[in-house]
């Protein structure tokens, strides 16, 4: 197995402007290119917007969401990938021929579609169904599974993927920067992005404290150091619908270090190299051989009611 070299972007996004997503798509994926990167991710919904979706009516939600793979948004990214002989990881609103909806996240290079994964945890709109299957799919030589946000924090999930063989697990995510019960949280007010130019040291303090950054390194690098695994995390900047965002997209490595972040005030493209040998050299490797499920399988599979949904769309009304 051989170095792959990935980038991880956070742009903008417009509210269900597909055509202008997709260019700073285009455009992100070029510089991503430029760098050598093989791959590069872009965050939840990054195709079709995200935030806005809870507003939205299922005709509403019908109307932007598109069938994979024979969707124009799929032709478009793959395009987008042929033109640049790279994948493409992005994410949007997925529907299908009895009328479900979901949230999807694709994987296409540019020979079309290489994997797509429906987020297991969806709340953002009451008409979603949640996905129920893991995917783990072959990327020029390395086993990668896909994540959605909510799915991440539900350590389960990234165990999961990682015993159906991923050694790369990418996150999209629209997070950080928004009300919880956990000290710290909160909105940060949009004045502060429209004043970034003039002001970009009281935004950052905002971004890396615990309202963004400083919550979100209290957990990601243990996803990838207690898995063993390269963490690909993609993460919008500045406004979604009416809530701020703060990027931070970044990738981690096999033992919880951050090999690249983004950390510009505006739209952006990171790459890094990832190197099979850390797969076995870090301590996840060891602790998954080192697992005795005969003591707790029966526990983790007990039955069990979710109540993230309805406690979810709650917080977010």
């Amino acid at each position: 197995m051989e170095n792959i070299r990935i980038a991880t972007a956070q742009f903008e996004n417009k509210s269900g402007d597909k055509d202008y997503n997709l260019s700073v798509i285009a455009d992100l994926t070029a510089r991503a290119k430029q760098q050598g990167a093989q791959v590069v991710a872009f965050h939840e919904c990054s195709i079709t917007g995200y935030t806005f979706a809870r507003h939205l009516s299922r005709e509403q939600m019908l109307d932007l969401a598109e069938y994979i793979p024979e969707g124009e948004s799929i032709k478009k990214l793959t395009a987008i990938a042929r033109e640049n002989d790279m994948a493409i990881l992005a994410g949007l609103f997925e529907k299908d021929q009895d009328g479900n909806l979901f949230k999807a996240h694709v994987c296409v290079d540019k020979n079309g579609l290489v994997a797509k994964y429906r987020k297991l945890h969806p709340f953002i709109n009451p008409h979603l169904t949640p996905g129920d299957k893991y995917v783990v799919f072959d990327l020029l030589g390395w086993k990668c599974g896909i994540l959605i946000c909510y799915d991440n924090n539900v350590i389960e999930n990234v165990r999961a993927t990682t015993l159906l063989g991923a050694q790369i697990i990418f996150m999209p995510h629209v997070t950080m920067c928004t009300p919880s019960t956990r000290p710290g949280a909160g909105f940060v007010d949009p004045k502060l992005w429209e004043n970034r130019i003039g002001d970009p040291t009281s935004l950052r303090l905002e971004f890396d404290g615990m309202k963004g950054r400083g919550w979100l390194m209290k957990w990601l690098p243990a996803r990838a150091y207690d898995n063993g695994i390269y963490a690909v995390f993609s993460n919008p900047i500045g406004m979604d619908d009416d809530q701020l965002k703060n990027g931070s997209s970044m990738i981690i490595d096999p033992f919880g270090d951050v090999l690249a972040e983004c950390r510009s005030l505006d739209n952006e493209v990171t790459t890094a190299v990832c190197t099979p040998q850390k797969l076995t050299q870090a301590g996840g490797h060891r602790y998954i051989k080192a697992r005795r499920p005969e003591l707790y399988g029966d526990v983790i599979a007990q039955s069990h009611q979710s109540e993230q949904k309805v406690v979810w769309l709650q917080t977010k009304e």
